[in-house]
């Protein structure tokens, strides 16, 4: 798997807003076949940080209805990094 087909974009909810202010943590959603050495790997290209751990989280998709129509959400894989201390993601500051 290519290193920049791993991430697909970062997750910005007000609970992940939260931890990356205070426990230097950054959400991103990544392709559900990526490994966390892969995941780690372009993360840390991509962004010139060092990462202490990480944590995935596959979400299942979700039954819908629409009138008599039944559906299904796309399932998802949620990564959850922490980074080493003095390491920022710029993308999250807004700067």
């Amino acid at each position: 798997m290519e290193t920049f087909d791993v991430i697909i974009r970062p997750l910005l909810t007000e609970k992940l807003t939260n931890l990356s202010e205070k426990q230097n943590q950054y959400g991103f959603i990544v392709d559900p076949r990526a490994n966390k050495i892969e995941i780690k790997r372009a993360i840390e290209q991509k962004f010139d940080v060092h990462i202490e751990s990480i944590r995935t989280i596959n979400v299942m998709g979700k039954m819908k209805t629409l009138g008599r129509f039944t559906g299904r959400r796309s399932s998802w894989k949620k990564a959850v990094v922490t980074l080493k201390k003095g390491h920022k993601i710029t993308l999250f500051e807004g700067t």
